[in-house]
This record gives C-alpha cells, sequence and structure tokens, in this order.
C-alpha cells in the first residue's frame, strides 16, 4: 500500500533554525530545572488593579516584568558564553521566542527590558510580534539578547525542555496554568492557579544551585507581583 508523504525540506529560515538547534544542543551542557508559581496574586493583579485602572496586559507581559525583576536579583543568570569565556550583562535585553506560520520562530530581543515598566515591556514585545510578521526585525535584534523566555501557556503543555538559544546562559519555559488543591488558612482545601515553569540552563557558566536559586526569584517574583 503506497501512503501519500509531504516532504519539507530543511532549508531556508526552518534549515537556519534547525541547524541554530542541533549546534546549541552540541555545544553547551544543557540541563533543565522544572518548578511551578503560584499564579493568584499575578492574575488578580492583571484582571483587578490593572483592568480598573485601563491598562491593558497580558499574562505574558506579567511574566516578563517577573523575570526581569528576578534577573536582577540572580545577574550570573543573564549573559552569554563566547568560547572560552562568559559574558554576564548588567543590562536585562529579554529575548521572547515568538511562533510564525510555517512552523517557524524567532526569538527578538527586548533591549533594556529592567529599564522598562509593564506598559512599555508589552509595546515592545507587540512590536517585535508584529516586525516579525513581516520579516523587518534587525540581525542586532535577533542576536543581542542575554535571556529568553517562551511561552507555551496557551497550550495543554505544563512542562517542557526548552534549548537554549545559541550562547546564552539560560532560557526559561512558560507551561499552562493548572488549578492546585492546597491547604487554606482555615484548615479547609482552595483550588488555586500555579503555572508550569522550566529553566533550562548552561551548566558550563551556572551550576545547579545557582539556577535553582533563580528559578525561586522568579517563582518568588510571581506570587509575589505589584506592578
Amino acid at each position: 500500500m503506497t501512503e501519500d508523504v509531504r516532504t519539507v525540506p530543511l532549508k531556508g529560515v526552518r534549515g537556519m533554525i534547525a541547524d541554530a538547534m542541533v549546534k546549541s544542543l552540541a555545544t553547551a551542557a544543557q540541563l533543565t530545572h522544572h518548578g511551578s508559581a503560584d499564579a493568584s496574586t499575578l492574575m488578580a493583579e492583571k484582571k483587578a488593579r490593572l483592568a480598573e485602572a485601563g491598562t491593558k496586559v497580558s499574562v505574558e507581559d506579567l511574566l516578563i516584568l517577573a523575570v526581569v525583576r528576578a534577573l536582577k536579583k540572580v545577574p550570573d543568570a543573564n549573559g552569554k558564553v563566547v568560547d572560552r569565556d562568559v559574558h554576564l550583562h548588567d543590562a536585562v535585553d529579554l529575548s521572547v521566542a515568538i511562533a510564525l506560520p510555517g512552523n517557524l520562530l524567532v526569538a527578538p530581543a527586548i533591549f533594556g527590558a529592567d529599564k522598562m515598566d509593564v506598559s512599555a515591556l508589552r509595546a515592545a514585545r507587540q512590536d517585535l510580534a508584529a516586525r516579525a510578521k513581516t520579516n523587518k526585525l534587525t540581525v542586532t535584534e535577533m542576536t543581542g539578547g542575554t535571556f529568553t523566555v517562551s511561552n507555551l501557556g496557551l497550550t495543554r503543555v505544563e512542562h517542557f525542555t526548552p534549548i537554549l538559544n545559541q550562547g546564552q546562559i539560560c532560557i526559561l519555559g512558560i507551561g499552562r496554568m493548572t488549578d492546585r488543591a492546597l491547604r487554606a488558612q482555615d484548615g479547609g482545601i482552595e483550588l488555586r492557579p500555579h503555572m508550569g515553569l522550566s529553566l533550562t540552563f548552561d551548566h558550563r557558566a551556572l551550576d545547579g544551585a545557582p539556577a535553582g536559586e533563580l528559578m525561586t526569584a522568579i517563582c518568588d517574583e510571581i506570587e509575589g507581583l505589584a506592578v
């Protein structure tokens, strides 16, 4: 029996992405920590305070803000490995993974993300997404990031193992939110939304303990988020 087969050549942009993924795995000692954060405060911030003030933000915008704040607490995770040197950056130039039609993926950087409030981060992210769709991103934007965020929160994926953006020390994968049963203060049981987080890091530049410290800092920022 002959089956119809659709062949998709790994060339052009898709081929470049494939080559970059293989090179990243071949040249970095990649390890992933998995965790989760209570998103109750983050969702309340989005739905109540920000909505009432007329500020439009998404869950991703608030997560980006939390990540940037956490990186300022754990600066050894913000940077790149260049040959045999680790280059740590003061500025957080945050790469944001953007899925495009045709099974393509880009991760341009928001430069100086640590200097922006949540509204500015949202505007910068939306600008990158719009220009990505029209192939108007610059080489500097595509290669200048110091940390990457990849969001699969709108899918059924809860945890995954993201591959490092070539040269960077870390990438954070964001999974979907699920309700988790917890003991309430009155002794009863309550359901609280938790989001899955997956931090892949280059073990050459960052050991497991400081990577765990960064994961904890991200969770703390999410759980205590105030814009």
